[in-house]
């Protein structure tokens, strides 16, 4: 039998029938197509949920991916499983109620992940700008404990850009309610090496950079991430620092390529 994990209300919606059916017929809005993966916003009994369908990427795709010495992803269960942990851990995520998973083939296994809506939230990048200082504080806080008790039981996001980090907007900013999405490339291992460490903090230094987070407010997240003094970070973290001011750059770079890329093709149709 496939896995499959389903909580209410789909549970009872769903029972006796072929889930995988019922899946692929809910209607809703798309927010994501890409190759082997459906991303879309749907609703059942009034409220919101997302759905991520993934229809494997095929051999080619895989090896493409394994030359390049990154993982692919093969299906839904790596972010639902990354989503328990987070929940076991204590850091604020999506909460999932249906996944399921079928096909021994990698290359073409049939998986879903269907996930409560998060509403009302606005990304962490985007409400950054609107922010007083004292709440600006209270979530640099909380963004540096939910990587650090992230890293600390051995998951590695993959992704940590500041967008990744939804607050909650229905409380004060300064309460810091926080919640991390887009699980999908997350790693778990038993010890997060340092280079994947490390790509995640560069990943959550350039966003929050692009975003306007002030010099303080970055410093302010390495002690809360290290635990220590800035003057032990700067001693035992100097080779760390310097990665994220070179991998920052890089980033710039690549995406303001890829912006510049899509306007000249669009300019050219």
């Amino acid at each position: 039998m496939a896995p499959l994990f389903l909580a209410p209300p789909l549970s009872a919606l769903w029972a006796g029938k072929d889930v995988f059916v019922e899946v692929e017929a809910l209607p809703g809005v798309e927010y994501r197509a890409v190759a082997g993966r459906r991303t879309f916003r749907t609703e059942i009994e009034g409220r919101g949920y997302f759905v991520k369908i993934h229809r494997g990427v095929g051999w080619l795709e895989i090896f493409k991916n394994l030359l390049s010495l990154r993982l692919p992803v093969l299906g839904a269960r790596n972010e639902y499983e990354a989503i328990r942990q987070l929940e076991a851990l204590g850091v604020a995520t999506m909460h999932a109620v249906g996944f399921g998973e079928r096909g021994s083939d990698p290359a073409r296994r049939h998986s879903f992940l269907i996930t409560e809506e998060l509403a009302p939230t606005q990304s962490l990048d985007l409400a950054w700008p609107t922010l007083a200082p004292a709440a600006r504080r209270a979530l640099t806080a909380r963004v540096a404990q939910m990587t650090r008790r992230m890293h600390s039981a051995g998951l590695n996001h993959r992704d940590l850009y500041l967008c990744h980090f939804l607050l909650h907007t229905d409380a004060p900013p300064a309460q810091a309610r926080l919640s991390l999405i887009d699980l999908h490339r997350a790693q778990s291992r038993e010890r997060v090496p340092r280079r994947w460490r490390d790509k995640d903090l560069a990943a959550l230094y350039y966003s929050a950079r692009a975003a306007g987070v002030s010099r303080h407010d970055s410093l302010r997240f390495l002690r809360g991430y290290f635990g220590l003094p800035l003057r032990a970070i700067f001693a035992s973290e100097t080779r760390l620092l310097r990665f994220l001011v070179r991998e920052a750059t890089r980033l710039d770079q690549r995406y303001t390529r890829k912006y510049f890329n899509q306007i000249s093709t669009g300019a050219s149709t």
